[in-house]
């Protein structure tokens, strides 16, 4: 009898184990953004600077490529004490608008999250670089 609850007792650590591990994994691909599945729900080629020091309120049609950063030779010129002199790239293209960080200093963000790797922006995205803040329309 002490060997059958022995091994049940077993058995029961061995799931709960399991489950524990299987929450982590989750959360971790959760939260760098692997496996989640981003539909796009309209090809969106239109920026909205939102917040911003200088340009709040501008629309930004991107027709092909368009970059964005703090120096004078960028196509959207932002004067953000945290970006980068060229900042990051949007790209229209089949699958919509990508965004890539052109390898900045203090990163960029979509919805709060950094962005690692070029992303594909849906509409209602928020892309943020220091204290600017552009929605994707």
């Amino acid at each position: 009898m002490p060997a059958l609850i022995l091994t049940l007792l077993k058995l029961i650590f061995v799931a709960l184990l399991f489950l524990f591990v299987w929450q982590i994994s989750r959360a971790i691909t959760g939260h760098l953004g692997i496996g989640v599945n981003r539909v796009p729900t309209r090809r969106s080629k239109e920026l909205v600077l939102i917040r911003g020091d200088d340009v709040s309120g501008e629309r930004f049609k991107v027709e092909d490529v368009l970059v964005l950063g703090r120096s004078p030779q960028a196509d959207i010129v932002i004067n953000d004490p945290y970006a980068s002199e060229f900042h990051m790239r949007f790209v229209s293209g089949d699958e919509g608008l990508v965004l890539h960080d052109l390898g900045s200093t203090n990163g960029t963000y979509v919805n709060g999250r950094r962005v690692t790797a070029p992303q594909v922006l849906v509409k209602g995205d928020a892309v943020q670089v220091g204290k600017t803040v552009l929605e994707v329309r």
